[in-house]
């Protein structure tokens, strides 16, 4: 187990990586929701931080399984429970507040990916959905490459070498073998199908210029959910934002969610209030960001 648990206070937030990812893509936003008093908790995937062999021996109902059981052990702990994702860890993250309902207080969804439709991806990406299904098909495996969805050079090449480098617990897989992207496709459709069930309020921060999956994926969950959506397109990120040249803007979106619930209880104000709901997204464009040199992978982890 590489999960990773900081104690705090009643109000927790649960955090769940990628595909192929790891808990260390999100231990920067976990230690500062602790610092602000809170507990956080990064789960890990059944089948993840270990090798391709380990990830093709499950299926999308086992990485659930594990946010799931995840979920419980910190409600055990917390009043309120916020639930967060990078990227697949944000589709499970639906998934989870469609099944539990109102025991989920609030969604920290960070690059939601229901398709990989980034400008980065494979021009025969549409292709793979029948190919994984043929002997040639099954033995595909996408490789990661260059931005490794990250914008910031001293970032990137940190987080390249350890991926590259075989820490798989570190920094992810450096590849993704077809069985578990056939996998994410069938939890993506089943999640699409379920966002009116959502009620609980969330926050949508997504990269305009994503390589992995484009804005479209935060627009469509935000205009499809059952409860508040409040959307922040940052202009300065790549795919994995909570590690990316913006990560401080993530972080203050999702201290100021956790305030709100943590205040408010079962029934939290968004961070900006309405007399009414709000069904689609309040899209926010964030300039700039911080432009200091970048924090490796895992100096970005300490």
């Amino acid at each position: 187990m590489h999960d990773i648990l900081y104690e705090g206070g009643p109000t927790g937030l649960l955090l769940i990586h990628g595909l192929g990812g790891t808990p260390v893509e999100l231990k920067r936003i976990a230690r500062a929701v602790h610092a602000a008093g809170h507990t956080a908790y990064c789960c890990t995937l059944a089948g993840h931080c270990g090798t391709e062999a380990d990830l093709v021996a499950t299926r999308w109902q086992d990485w659930y399984a594990s946010v799931e059981a995840a979920f419980d052990r910190l409600s055990a702990r917390c009043e309120r429970v916020v639930v967060g994702g990078l990227s697949l860890g944000a589709v499970l993250a639906l998934h989870l507040a469609a099944r539990r309902g109102s025991d989920v207080h609030g969604l920290a969804l960070y690059a939601p990916t229901l398709w990989y439709d980034g400008w980065a991806m494979p021009w025969y990406r549409a292709l793979l959905k029948v190919a994984v299904y043929t002997p040639i098909g099954r033995r595909y495996r996408f490789v990661e490459r260059e931005p490794f969805g990250i914008r910031d050079a001293r970032i990137r090449a940190r987080v390249a070498a350890a991926m590259l480098g075989g820490d798989s617990a570190e920094a992810g897989l450096a590849g993704t073998p077809a069985h578990a992207l056939r996998e994410l496709w069938r939890i993506s459709a089943r999640v699409r199908r379920e966002l009116p069930e959502v009620k609980a309020p969330a926050i949508l921060l997504h990269a305009r210029t994503d390589d992995i999956s484009s804005l479209r994926n935060s627009t469509h969950i935000a205009g499809r959910l059952g409860g508040i959506a409040d959307l922040t397109v940052l202009d300065d990120s790549y795919h994995i934002v909570t590690l990316d040249r913006q990560r401080n803007v993530v972080i203050e979106r999702t201290l100021a969610l956790m305030s709100r619930i943590g205040v408010t209880g079962a029934k939290p104000v968004m961070l900006r209030q309405s007399s009414t709901p709000m069904p689609l997204a309040t899209l926010r464009d964030v300039p700039g960001g911080r432009r200091r040199p970048s924090h490796a992978f895992a100096e970005a982890a300490r």
